[in-house]
């Protein structure tokens, strides 16, 4: 059977240049490496930035206005790359000028921006996706292929999350206002990993957010959630700027086993089989984040299941708002679309 999508190109464009991980610059990368995708434009309301884009893509049509990019660029696709409170209005202005969309992680800050972006995707026919690219890391693939396949029974307890004891620093990661909190950033990778190993609706959450040490910055100095499952499971994740212990990257108890990963390049697994103990250790899988743009090509070409679809990215916001709910409620609220 002949691939569809063999010879055709998808236009694009980053709105987004800044310095800041050089993210913008990264996603450029990323286009001009999936075949199906071609580099068009690059959008910065910064003309120093826009500087920079073209001497990184020469040859790259760049602007310093994005209603200027959507009137005037030949585009299919835009990539938005910018702060999180920016997210939801410039998908919908893009969406609404015919443009399929995917915004970086997180999706937007609320689950109302999150329905208002569904909506108008839906009502223009065009694409929205968010970039959970760490779907496509080694370690959680290698965990997720070790629970699909059963060899630690169904799962019922995850414990989870990231962080040390430093400063956040004074930018506008750290502005609860711009940010959204502090579950906002590495967070959606913890959450949208969580989503994908636990099946089923949530159905309740129980949030507990910090503010004690550093309080010249708006952001949380530690958020947690609880986050209980209909199936019976349990997930407790964390993420902290005033934690000087740590604590394992994943630790899941399944009834035949259990996880545990410390990070490095494998991670231990307790199991048993035909009722003797094992114990081993599993290597990570290679990480590939081009498979999401590769994807992205089919779905748009030829039509293929899209991996992350705004419907799973509006679970992540979810559950972040509704954390925070809980903490100010102090009790274990419900989780909307669920």
């Amino acid at each position: 059977m002949q691939d569809k999508t063999i010879g055709k190109k998808i236009k694009c464009a980053v709105l987004g240049y800044g310095p800041a991980f050089n993210m913008g610059k990264y996603h450029c990368k990323l286009i001009r490496e999936v075949e199906g995708l071609s580099l068009m434009s690059i959008c910065d309301l910064n003309p120093e930035r826009t500087a920079v884009a073209k001497k990184d893509f020469p040859g790259v049509t760049t602007y310093n206005s994005v209603d200027e990019m959507l009137k005037k660029a030949d585009i299919d696709l835009v990539t938005i790359v910018t702060p999180h409170n920016t997210h939801a209005p410039l998908a919908i202005q893009c969406l609404k000028a015919g443009k399929n969309v995917i915004v970086e992680k997180p999706m937007c800050i609320t689950v109302r921006e999150a329905t208002e972006m569904i909506e108008t995707a839906e009502a223009s026919g065009k694409m929205l996706s968010v970039f959970h690219q760490r779907r496509f890391d080694g370690d959680f693939l290698a965990i997720k292929e070790v629970i699909d396949k059963g060899l630690i029974g169904k799962v019922f307890h995850i414990e989870t999350g990231g962080g040390g004891y430093a400063h956040p620093g004074y930018w506008w990661r750290s502005d609860k206002r711009i940010s959204g909190g502090a579950f906002y950033d590495w967070g959606a990778h913890f959450i949208d990993w969580i989503l994908n190993l636990v099946p089923g609706k949530m159905v309740g959450i129980t949030g507990f957010f910090h503010k004690l040490v550093w309080n010249d910055v708006t952001n949380e100095d530690h958020v947690g959630a609880l986050i209980h499952f209909e199936n019976g499971a349990f997930v407790d994740a964390q993420l902290s700027h005033i934690d000087r212990v740590g604590r394992a990257r994943w630790r899941i108890l399944g009834t035949k086993g259990a996880i545990l990963d410390k990070g490095g390049e494998r991670f231990k697994v307790n199991t048993e089989i035909e009722d003797i103990p094992a114990e081993m250790e599993i290597k990570y899988k290679k990480t590939d984040y081009k498979k999401y743009y590769q994807n992205i090509v089919k779905h748009l070409l030829s039509g293929e299941k899209l991996k992350v679809t705004p419907q799973s990215a509006r679970r992540v916001i979810a559950v972040f708002e509704t954390a925070e709910k809980s903490a100010k409620s102090g009790k274990t609220e419900p989780v909307p679309y669920e």
